[in-house]
């Protein structure tokens, strides 16, 4: 992957989890032969439960998580990714179907429907996107979603301490810098120039195979690449809560909360808190250096600090007093 000075300057991180994506990687996952141990059990089991609405996707997701780029746009919901969906250019849809066929997907008639723009063939895929979120994902959202907002946090605070560079070549194994080339293993010879087009960066709780690389015209590229805590592993919210015995429960979820920037309005909007109320634990979060605020006009922006990501993250209190000095 080629970068110019103009790309470099334009790696963002993507700012949600994308309903979309997470759905066409689950389903290449449950697809994946000799799966990684860690997703083994959740194989089998979602297997066994896939809802039959949801299976046209199977036609259309491969394995390798390299479906139509039609079908996963990055979006921060459902039904707001299915309208990108459904206004994809006729052109791309076919040629993005055509592929998929080329690469091993069966040729069906339900799918040159599709290429043909036909109401009810895609009435059929709005469907089954609808059941497969609704089956797979949709219980464990706000999992992902927390996972996601840790694991960002976190590459945020890589990038702060060691730059691009380091930051970019540490999110897979495999992955290294040749000049202002960003080399990527892959059993693909592909090249991609971003001529000043930038590329999002996205980490998926439900993917654990190589990067992957969405090369979308007059757009930002897209790096797909798996979470160090993959979603089998997220675990579930527990009233045993180590940080809330030593925060109280309504600190720990504002620190929680600042894993992603927020105001103090949005903070005491999302826990159902007074304004003064969430000021007033702010204050406290930061005098304790686990969070940083800043002022922007008539808002207060707050987020974790290195400390406050490893309290949370359940890293070692060594660690954390070192980043305390």
């Amino acid at each position: 992957m080629h970068f110019t000075l103009e790309d470099l300057l334009q790696v963002t991180l993507a700012p949600a989890p994308a309903p979309l994506m997470e759905l066409v990687l689950a389903t290449a996952m449950l697809q994946h032969q000799g799966i990684d141990p860690v997703f083994s059990r959740w194989q089998q089991r979602t297997l066994r439960s896939f809802p039959r609405a949801a299976r046209p996707l199977l036609e259309l997701v491969p394995p390798t998580g390299k479906g139509p780029l039609f079908l996963d746009p990055i979006s921060r919901g459902l039904d707001d990714g299915l309208d990108q969906v459904r206004s994809s250019p006729t052109a791309f849809v076919r040629a993005e179907l055509q592929r998929v066929c080329a690469a091993g997907r069966p040729h069906t008639p339900w799918k040159v429907h599709l290429a043909a723009q036909d109401h009810g063939a895609w009435q059929l895929l709005q469907d089954a996107v609808h059941a497969g979120y609704n089956g797979l994902l949709a219980p464990v959202w706000g999992r992902i979603t927390s996972g996601f907002d840790a694991e960002q946090a976190w590459r945020a605070q890589i990038l702060a301490r060691q730059g691009i560079r380091a930051m970019l070549a540490g999110l897979s194994s495999g992955i290294r810098w040749r000049g202002a080339v960003l080399e990527i293993d892959s059993p693909e010879n592909r090249e991609i120039h971003l001529a000043g087009r930038g590329i999002t960066l996205l980490p998926s709780a439900s993917w654990a195979g190589r990067p992957l690389i969405g090369d979308y015209p007059h757009r930002p590229a897209l790096l797909v690449y798996r979470a160090v805590t993959p979603l089998t592993l997220l675990e579930e919210p527990t009233t045993n809560d180590p940080v809330a015995a030593l925060l109280g429960r309504t600190r720990a979820a504002i620190l929680a909360l600042l894993t992603r920037q927020r105001t103090t309005t949005e903070v005491a909007r999302d826990l159902r808190i007074s304004k003064s109320s969430a000021s007033e634990h702010a204050k406290a979060l930061r005098h304790a250096g686990l969070i940083v605020s800043q002022r922007e006009g008539q808002a207060v922006w707050h987020t974790c600090t290195p400390l406050g990501l490893v309290l949370i993250s359940g890293n070692s209190a060594t660690e954390a007093a070192d980043l305390a000095r």
